[in-house]
């Protein structure tokens, strides 16, 4: 298992602030498992740091935790000994106590302070604006409750807004990167794995590769005493309150009502009553809102559909949920025979969907296709699974995605030919070609039609 995957750019920013000859001031957050505290380890390890975890406990105990920690990094154990109640004398006492190199003070956990004193993002600045950015200082505030990061430290009503000097929502590891994380696993067991664990290290370091993918799944989704039992509960519940009507509406989008009317239909609730669940359950990057790639103004789009980003809060709203209580009845086997009926044609094939996504701008990057624009595209009839564009010119792609046993035909590409006619961009000066994607390869009829045409690119 590789202990540091993915993160050379987040990495290399926490770098250039520390090089930097002014004070820095970090904002590093997102959610839980994601590897934040991974990141700042792998950063500060070869450099002089305090790393305070904040807690939950009273204010006094986190000041008192602290100051011990500056005495450490002081070598003073006369600190150790002499009591102080307030912030304020705290940050005066690290000012007194700087040493020649860069110092890094890593706050985690930042907003339980804000939780435990609401005054205290205001204590902080004005100890940032008086004290600590007149220091050769680089302050991390770190944190895995995003709403409450944003609102402490982001927001324009925020005490401490405009005065960060970076920051860092980490995100989910990009597939292209999971294989690094296995030794010799096979590229189809790799697209079925990241369907349940998606980029979360964390999960990812739970399953063992060498073992059946539905034998993970029960050893640590369905077992009740396994972390992930209960995982998406322990997520929102330090989120958001009216935890039931976010869950309603993660296990609507789950079972298939992606538009707004069809989800207002299922709940039974008026569409108004759920703008602002979703429009939260975006901010914490569970949803977003699709539109047809080639829709001009999105945001006013009628064509919008919500999708669960999140691969296993996906997979755990699908299989799990609907069924939680025969599970707290050790009722395992009903639950694993349906999650072996349907885990790949309503789950992993559309996870495949968004790798191949992901690997039209790898090959984008590197030259092999020309566009800026890349995504879905349908309307009330059709679906294609990929259209991509150069909004500047006239290139246009076509893609479809096959995750299936069976090698894709060319009926695929004729189908394809057939509906790309409803895709309404620069029709008359446009220049086509295509692009097919199947985890199991190709007859020999579409290779040779592949050979024979220049306009088919053909993948895995």
């Amino acid at each position: 298992m590789a202990e540091f995957i993915n993160r050379e750019q987040e990495l290399e920013a926490l770098n250039r602030q520390y090089i930097s000859k002014q004070a820095s001031f970090i904002v590093l957050y997102g959610r839980r498992r994601a590897g934040k505290t991974s990141l700042i380890q792998e950063f500060i390890k070869d450099k002089p740091y305090i790393y305070f975890l904040a807690s939950e406990e009273s204010e006094l105990q986190n000041i008192s935790q602290l100051k011990n920690l500056i005495a450490e990094y002081a070598k003073d154990d006369y600190l150790n000994n002499i009591g102080i109640d307030n912030w304020d004398t705290l940050f005066k006492l690290l000012s007194k106590n700087m040493q020649d190199q860069k110092l890094i003070l890593v706050i985690d956990e930042f907003q339980y302070l804000g939780k435990t004193n609401t005054a205290f993002p205001s204590i902080f600045q004005r100890n940032w604006d008086t004290i600590l950015q007149k220091l050769n200082i680089m302050v991390i505030l770190c944190g895995s409750h995003i709403n409450m990061m944003e609102s402490q430290t982001l927001n324009y009503a925020s005490p401490l807004y405009g005065r960060r000097t970076g920051q860092i929502m980490l995100k989910q590891i990009d597939f292209k990167h999971y294989h690094k994380f296995f030794n010799n696993i096979k590229y189809k067991d790799q697209i079925e794995y990241y369907a349940i664990t998606g980029g979360i290290p964390k999960y990812i370091e739970l399953f063992n590769a060498r073992g059946n993918i539905f034998n993970e799944i029960e050893r640590n989704i369905l077992d009740k005493q396994s972390f992930l039992f209960e995982e998406p509960l322990f997520l929102l519940q330090n989120e958001v309150s009216e935890i039931g009507s976010y869950f309603s509406i993660i296990k609507s989008i789950a079972a298939g009502n992606h538009r707004l009317g069809k989800i207002s239909s299922d709940l039974e609730v008026k569409q108004t009553g759920l703008t602002k669940y979703l429009r939260t359950l975006i901010n914490l990057d569970i949803l977003e809102r699709e539109v047809p790639i080639t829709e001009s103004k999105p945001e006013k789009s009628k064509m919008g559909l919500y999708k669960i980003k999140d691969n296993y809060i996906n997979f755990w709203f699908k299989f799990i949920y609907p069924d939680k209580g025969k599970l707290e009845l050790s009722d395992k086997k009903f639950v694993m025979d349906k999650i072996k009926r349907n885990f790949v044609d309503s789950h992993v094939s559309f996870v495949y969907e968004d790798i191949c996504i992901g690997k039209m701008f790898e090959m984008s990057a590197s030259g092999k296709l020309n566009f800026n624009k890349c995504g879905r595209w349908w309307d009330n009839k059709t679906e294609i699974d990929i259209v991509a564009y150069d909004s500047m010119g006239d290139n246009i792609i076509f893609g479809e995605c096959k995750y299936r046993k069976q090698p894709m035909g060319a009926d695929v590409f004729y189908e394809l030919l057939d509906k790309k006619k409803q895709v309404i961009w620069k029709n008359d000066t446009r220049k086509e070609s295509y692009v097919l994607f199947s985890i199991s390869g190709f007859t020999d009829s579409l290779k040779q039609l592949a050979a024979e045409r220049k306009d088919i690119l053909l993948s895995q």
